[in-house]
Formats: structure tokens, sequence, C-alpha cells
């Protein structure tokens, strides 16, 4: 049976409803994302300057140092299995530092996110935690905000540190050792994290020329071996 003119009137206002119910609802929401993508850019940047100022203060540079960055592959160096970010501090166009990411494979319960910081003359300014599911009350006094010492966090005996001073060989902890300390039945994530510190710092010296030369937002690559 065909339908009748007054059910196909019906149908065709119900479309036509529905149509411009989707039209003003896709341009209120085209609106609220004009208004507030600069709100949520300008969050993720300090975001990102506060997380840097934790290993780099700003006062040690004068350029803009999330606009003077560049790309980094994965990098099994860096134990990186996505893309991130490298940024150049700078003052008066001289180097003066290098801010990236880097991660411990291998913590008790898995990946350990880490930021360092390393200076252009060679020494590790700092290195912090940024991500970890290392056992609460154990292992997480690698976590500066979750190791008990407030005076002095274990984290903090990286800071200033160079081959010169610590030959790379000794970037391991005592008990296997090396140079570094750890808590006694806790020693599985302090291993990870000064093994995963060493390896970043000489990565970031070999590569340190080349890191520092690439233009803004270009994409490094790895030496061949």
């Amino acid at each position: 049976m065909s339908a009748t003119p007054t059910a196909l009137r019906i149908s065709l206002r119900t479309a036509t409803i529905l149509l411009l119910f989707t039209i003003a609802f896709t341009a209120l929401m085209a609106q609220m994302y004009q208004i507030t993508q600069p709100i949520i850019e300008t969050t993720l940047q300090d975001a990102k300057r506060r997380l840097i100022a934790e290993v780099l203060p700003p006062a040690a540079y004068d350029n803009d140092l999330l606009a003077d960055a560049i790309e980094l592959p994965p990098s099994a160096v860096l134990g990186l299995d996505v893309p991130t970010r490298l940024y150049r501090a700078r003052r008066g166009e001289e180097p003066v530092a290098l801010v990236f990411e880097s991660a411990a494979p291998d913590g008790y319960s898995g990946r350990i996110g880490l930021i360092l910081a390393v200076t252009a003359d060679g020494r590790l300014a700092a290195v912090r935690v940024t991500q970890h599911k290392e056992t609460p009350g154990l292992g997480d006094y690698i976590d500066p905000k979750k190791d008990k010492n407030k005076a002095k966090p274990w984290i903090t005996q990286f800071d200033g540190r160079h081959f010169g001073e610590t030959p790379r060989e000794k970037w391991r902890v005592k008990k296997d050792g090396g140079a570094f300390d750890q808590q006694a039945g806790a020693t599985i994530s302090a291993r990870a994290v000064t093994r995963a510190t060493g390896r970043a710092l000489a990565w970031s010296l070999e590569n340190a020329n080349a890191l520092y030369a690439l233009p803004s937002d270009a994409t490094f690559q790895e030496k061949s071996p």
C-alpha cells in the first residue's frame, strides 16, 4: 500500500527537523571548538613548561623552548616506542641544554617514564620520573613526590653528574658495583632508572651536535651502526 499524502508530509517534516537539528548541533560544536581550543592548547603548553622546569629552571635559558624543538623517532636506546619531542634550551642563541624523554622498560612493575635535561657541557642537569607503576611504599621512592626523604629525594643524586666524574660503566646501583645508592629491598626500580639514565646521557652526548643543529620541527635520524 502506498503512503498517503499526510504520511509523506509527516515524514518530510520529520526529516527536515532532523536535518536542521544536525546542522545547528554541528555549528554549535564547531563554535565551541573554536572557543575552547586556544584554552586547551594553553593548558597543555603550561603543563609542558611545568614538567620541563622540574629538570631545567626557566632562568637557565632565554629562547622559546617549546618552539625550539625537534621530533625524535622511536628509539630502542632511549626505551621509546613512539615518537617524542626534544627541546633545545639556548641563551643568546648559544646551546644551554637538551630536554627529552626516555624510559626504563625493566622496572619492577613495567615501564618507568623519565624526562632529562643534559647541559651543553655534558652534565646531567636533572632527571625526573614522569610515570611508573612501581609498588607503593616500596619501589615508588624513585618519584620525588612519593619519596619519604623530602630533604634529599633519591633521584636527586643524579643532578649535576657527568661521565668525567662518574664513568659510564659506573652508572649502576652500588649493589651492582656502581656509584648510585638504592634502598634495601627495592633495588629493581633504582637499577632500572639508573641504567636508563646512563644510556640517555650517553646518547645525548653522542648526538648533541646534530640535535642542536637541526631546524625546528625537523626529525632527527639515528646514526647507522
